[in-house]
């Protein structure tokens, strides 16, 4: 709407100028004023302008140029131009009284110059009329497309927390399914801090962007939990430099699958194994570092559906576009290492 009344106030601007520009040109030596008469005589031309604007502006480009018939637009175009600068000239002529000017020493122009004259600038009116359409039509069109972009983004967007959610707790509910069988008291107690997680992961995760303070928290209760049935040849080294009052904004559980990750193939039944995670802020970045042990789980272990990475990726690229770096590689030496910045 305000878009709308701003085209408005330029339009009665530039037409107020156009119409008001014959009184420059006047003589003004009479008490008189402005010779009024020839003043209404010679405002048929501005008219003709704005009558061949409006009818490209409202009719003309929206109908034919927009809709790709080039050929017709131009050749009613050429139509309007010719009828509308004969018009001009018959009511020129026949229309209003000859003009008496003084004698001069040379032939003025011929009729073929003003009317070769007052088409061009019917032309150049046309052109005007086409490149305000056009950028206005541009400038919707760009709007749209940014909208329905943005919808989209923000579509695919729920739809990943959406998977996220269920791939979460199937993975813990695995681990504490794992724990039932051995040790009672460290499921009940695993019950308990899940219960702790989901409460973040219900409220929390379904805004587009959370402190990092509590993403962090968050972050050390879920360690803790994957930690409860580890045995002692597994060490797990945590440094997390975020403090608990961080402000910084950051997508919710960007870090989790990462986690989830290094716990899945980092761990062996019997081998040692360990997992380094660090998680620290700066003033520039936000750095995550994830170094474990390799121990890829074989086709028959459904502890995971392995789509954890790949919406990292795809929330990184919808949200961060060109504002992150992403390392996961796994060295020669059966080692893993993901580092997100």
């Amino acid at each position: 709407m305000t878009n709308r009344k701003l085209e408005i106030v330029i339009h009665l601007m530039g037409w107020g100028m156009v119409f008001a520009l014959p009184l420059f040109f006047f003589n003004r030596s009479t008490s008189d004023g402005a010779p009024w008469d020839a003043y209404v005589r010679h405002l048929v031309a501005p008219v003709n302008l704005l009558l061949v604007f409006y009818i490209n502006y409202f009719l003309l480009i929206p109908k034919l140029l927009f809709t790709k018939k080039t050929r017709e637009f131009l050749l009613y175009n050429l139509i309007l131009v010719v009828g509308f600068g004969v018009l001009l000239h018959v009511w020129q002529e026949f229309a209003t009284p000859p003009v008496k000017l003084p004698p001069r020493p040379y032939p003025g122009p011929s009729r073929w110059f003003f009317l070769i004259r007052d088409m061009v600038g019917q032309i150049s009116i046309i052109g005007l009329s086409v490149a305000i359409r056009m950028s206005v039509h541009w400038s919707k069109t760009e709007t749209a497309r940014q909208e329905a972009e943005k919808n989209h983004i923000a579509s695919e967007l729920k739809n990943l927390r959406n998977q996220l959610n269920p791939h979460f707790l199937l993975n813990t509910l695995n681990n504490i399914y794992a724990l039932i069988t051995f040790d009672s008291d460290k499921a009940q107690q695993a019950v308990h801090e899940l219960s702790k997680l989901l409460r973040y992961v219900l409220y929390d995760n379904q805004q587009i962007y959370v402190s990092l303070g509590k993403e962090a928290e968050f972050v050390r209760n879920y360690i803790e939990l994957m930690k409860i049935r580890l045995g002692s040849h597994v060490r797990v080294d945590t440094d997390i430099r975020i403090h608990p009052d961080s402000r910084t904004q950051i997508t919710p559980l960007i870090f989790i699958s990462l986690i989830e990750n290094a716990f899945k193939h980092g761990i062996s039944p019997t081998d040692p194994s360990y997992i380094h995670i660090l998680l620290m802020e700066t003033e520039k970045e936000v750095t995550c570092e994830i170094r474990n042990s390799y121990h890829p789980k074989n086709k028959q272990d459904k502890s995971g559906s392995g789509i954890g990475l790949e919406q990292v990726k795809r929330r990184l690229e919808l949200l961060y576009t060109e504002r992150y770096s992403w390392k996961n590689e796994v060295s020669p030496d059966k080692k893993k290492n993901i580092h997100l910045n």
